[in-house]
C-alpha cells in the first residue's frame, strides 16, 4: 500500500474528515505556496485561533497566516507537540477549511510535517529564499509520489 493510500485511509476513519475530498485527488501537483481555489480560503477571513489538523491528528493552532502570491503559509503554533516550535506549513498543504469549526485540515500526516525541513520564521522578517525553496521542495516531492 502506497504512502497516499495509507493517509486516505486514515481520513476515512477520523470521523472528523469523512466528508473532506479525497486525499488521492488532493495531493497530484501540488503548488505547495498558493491557496488551492477549492480550500475555503478567503482574504477576508482571518485564521488565527484555528485548529490546524494532520490526517492523524491535530498539529496545534494557527499563529498567522499570509496570502501573498507564491508565499502563502500557516505560522503553527504547535504547543507541546514539538517541544512548542513554530511550524511554517505552505499553504498549498491545506485540503480544506471548516470556518464553522474553526478548523484548517491538511493534506498530510504529523509525520511528514514533522519530517520537513527547518524553517527559520522570525515575525516581520522575509523568511530565508533557500530555506523557503527547500521545504516547498520537500512538500512538492512528499506529496506528488
Amino acid at each position: 500500500m502506497d504512502r497516499l493510500t495509507k493517509e486516505a485511509a486514515m481520513t476515512r476513519n477520523d470521523p472528523y474528515r469523512g466528508d473532506l475530498p479525497s486525499l488521492a485527488r488532493l495531493t497530484r501537483d501540488i503548488d505547495p505556496w498558493n491557496w488551492p481555489p477549492d480550500s475555503g480560503w478567503s482574504p477576508q477571513r482571518n485564521l488565527i485561533g484555528y485548529h490546524v489538523r494532520a490526517t492523524d491528528g491535530n498539529i496545534g493552532k494557527v499563529d498567522m497566516a499570509t496570502h501573498a502570491q507564491d508565499d502563502s503559509h500557516l505560522v503553527v503554533d504547535s504547543g507541546p507537540w514539538i517541544f512548542g516550535s513554530t511550524l511554517v506549513v505552505p499553504a498549498g498543504v491545506v485540503s480544506v477549511i471548516d470556518h464553522s469549526e474553526r478548523n484548517v485540515y491538511l493534506i498530510c500526516s504529523k509525520e511528514l510535517i514533522k519530517s520537513a525541513p527547518a524553517f527559520k520564521f522570525d515575525h516581520g522578517k522575509k523568511p530565508n529564499r533557500a530555506d523557503h525553496d527547500k521545504l516547498g521542495g520537500y512538500y512538492r516531492a512528499e506529496l506528488s509520489r
